[in-house]
């Protein structure tokens, strides 16, 4: 992956529209294993994060120009949030502002991966459409000339909202491309199975929730979602095997083994990683490997994104 540039010259159209969390990340890991309970020293990071940050943060690097869609509280974390996402090179003109405290997540990491996180999106959740006011009102789109480029979707909006858009003709010409934000939130994504071009990004668990079922692999989930009407989808399962699947063809990998330093983000770096492959024109089964090297190199260092 490229640096991330600190120009904050942007394209007037961007390349994708990011739409659901910015918010900042409290994070902090530990390099011994852990279990509810441990008290034990580490490091403690706050950092710009969110599902839709994520995924720009990451097509940033790969030199894509991404729109916020977001709502960002007018206090001082508010300002300085979007002061980072403009540094960064995303187009910030967008953004809901509004009366609220800016969103932030919280998360506990060990050596054994996540421990347990809390996930604070109620400014999101409250401002509900009003973050899709672009795309009704002509300044990136509307109902009679819909977006018809990439969109990266994620399950922090309500579900009432998600139902919303799936419907909705503002978004029947994208290019779609969801992400649950975690598996309490999965089944959220239901009524977005109906889109005709959405492609769904899960992990195993989030597949299996969207599907009451139990698959034990990635490639059973993926041809089990692809039946509940999913046009594409990819699923991931930690160092398992990911698969990738449409109606004429599924792939099934394995991720680069690597020493896993982080995990909070390796979802969203997966899921921006094979969105840039594919506007590279690589096949499915690079765009499949070009994916799964940038989340081995994200869940392997410990630099700050």
């Amino acid at each position: 992956m490229k640096p991330v540039t600190e120009d904050t010259s942007v394209a007037a159209t961007p390349d994708i529209l990011c739409i659901g969390s910015v918010l900042w990340d409290i994070v902090g890991r530990a390099p011994v294993r852990m279990k509810a309970g441990h008290d034990v020293g580490g490091r403690i990071q706050r950092i710009p994060g969110g599902v839709a940050m994520n995924i720009a943060m990451t097509l940033r690097r790969f030199d894509l120009v991404p729109a916020l869609l977001t709502a960002i509280g007018k206090d001082t974390e508010g300002v300085q949030l979007l002061a980072e996402a403009e540094r960064r090179g995303m187009v910030t003109e967008h953004v809901y502002r509004a009366d609220h405290p800016t969103d932030v997540y919280m998360a506990i990491e060990g050596a054994n991966g996540l421990i347990a996180a809390i996930a604070d999106a109620h400014g999101l959740e409250d401002a509900g459409d009003a973050i899709l006011g672009p795309l009704r009102d002509g300044t990136l789109a509307s109902a009679d000339k819909p977006w018809a480029g990439l969109i990266a979707l994620d399950g922090n909006l309500t579900e009432e909202l998600l139902t919303e858009i799936a419907r909705s003709p503002l978004f029947a010409k994208a290019d779609l491309r969801i992400a649950p934000a975690s598996p309490g939130k999965a089944r959220r994504l239901i009524p977005l199975l109906a889109h005709p071009r959405q492609t769904l990004y899960v992990n195993l668990i989030e597949a299996n929730l969207i599907l009451d079922a139990h698959h034990e692999t990635t490639e059973r989930a993926a041809e089990a979602l692809l039946t509940q009407g999913a046009h594409r989808v990819l699923v991931t399962d930690g160092a398992n095997p990911t698969s990738f699947a449409d109606r004429g063809d599924i792939i099934t990998r394995a991720p680069p083994p690597v020493q896993v330093s982080r995990v909070t983000g390796a979802g969203d770096t997966f899921m921006a990683a094979h969105i840039s492959a594919e506007t590279r024109k690589l096949d499915a089964d690079g765009a499949l490997d070009a994916a799964l090297e940038a989340a081995a190199l994200y869940i392997s260092s410990e630099d700050t994104p």
